[in-house]
């Protein structure tokens, strides 16, 4: 019984030995086949916390309501912007970016411009409170919540006197993201992490390229139109941050990302 078994069990292990993992003895050995290393998952979202913005709204600390109008949905303040106190509120907005369910994201993101539009000078010594809401909105690395947060850092910049350049000095906390995303100009990205584990390999070698062109064959994409398209709002992003961030501004984002060209110098 054991002689008929034995064929078997060479077949069994020459098959153990054909897929091996680096770095271990069976990998040294005649007939086996390294497999590589997995995907790292830079693109792969990253599934956020519990924010502080949604446990405010639930409980009904925030002075606001939903207000139908018939060009769309907007918030109705029930008291005047320009009086809230602006450490505590503004951070607590920030901090919802990282909402993608209706109605945080909606008035997460409708307060924030608000908020922004009429703070004048009370924006700028909040800056250092809102840096740790940024990141973690930009580390979901959510689609929705990194176009959302770009447009707001945009708004940000030229909300006040002398913010730009109080944004400096946090650019090694807000700019790593954009630099894994700079590139990212199609849908790609849909579809690549999705995929198995050896098509996915085979896939890394062109992402690159992939993401620097869009086939959407007989499609029409609206990216750009719609303000969606991540790898251009980076870049507008990145301007607006050279333009009001001072002299020192360029050599600080060129540090972190490296393959941005200054709009002013060339």
């Amino acid at each position: 019984m054991c002689t008929k078994m034995r064929p078997l069990d060479i077949t069994k292990d020459r098959e153990e030995l054909k897929k091996t993992e680096g770095f271990t003895v069976k990998s040294t050995m005649k007939n086996s086949v390294v497999v590589g290393p997995p995907a790292a998952g830079a693109f792969r979202e990253r599934p956020a916390k519990p924010t502080a913005f949604r446990k405010f709204y639930e409980r009904g600390d925030f002075p606001i309501a939903l207000e139908h109008d018939p060009k769309g949905n907007r918030i109705a303040w029930k008291v005047e912007i320009e009086k809230l106190d602006y450490h505590h509120y503004l951070p607590l907005f920030f901090d919802g970016l990282c909402e993608t369910v209706h109605p945080y994201e909606f008035f997460a993101r409708q307060g924030v411009h608000n908020m922004l539009e009429h703070g004048g000078t009370k924006i700028l010594p909040v800056i250092p409170q809102v840096i740790i809401p940024i990141k973690n909105a930009l580390n979901t690395r959510n689609r929705q919540v990194i176009c959302t947060t770009l447009k707001v850092l945009q708004h940000l910049v030229v909300s006040g006197d002398m913010v730009g350049e109080a944004l400096v000095p946090y650019y090694r906390q807000i700019l790593p993201i954009l630099n894994i995303f700079k590139n990212m100009n199609s849908q790609c990205w849909q579809h690549i992490d999705s995929l198995p584990h050896g098509a996915q390999g085979q896939t890394r070698l062109t992402q690159e390229r992939k993401y620097t062109c869009v086939n959407s064959g007989d499609g029409i994409d609206y990216s750009q139109q719609k303000r969606q398209n991540i790898g251009d709002l980076i870049q507008e992003t990145l301007e607006v941050f050279e333009r009001y961030g001072g002299t020192d501004a360029f050599i600080n984002i060129k540090y972190m990302v490296p393959t941005y060209e200054s709009c002013l110098l060339n």
